[in-house]
């Protein structure tokens, strides 16, 4: 006898955290962006 697990859940789990963490990554490094292009600009204002 043969115990037929649900692969699908975990797939979708996977797809769930790759997609959230890509997202987050995204945020954060276009935040970082316009923070280093306001020093930027600040600093060319001087």
């Amino acid at each position: 006898m043969r115990e037929g697990l649900d692969h699908w859940t975990f797939v979708i789990a996977a797809y769930a955290v790759g997609i959230t963490v890509t997202a987050v990554l995204a945020g954060w490094s276009w935040l970082a962006m316009t923070r280093a292009e306001a020093r930027r600009d600040r600093s060319r204002e001087r």
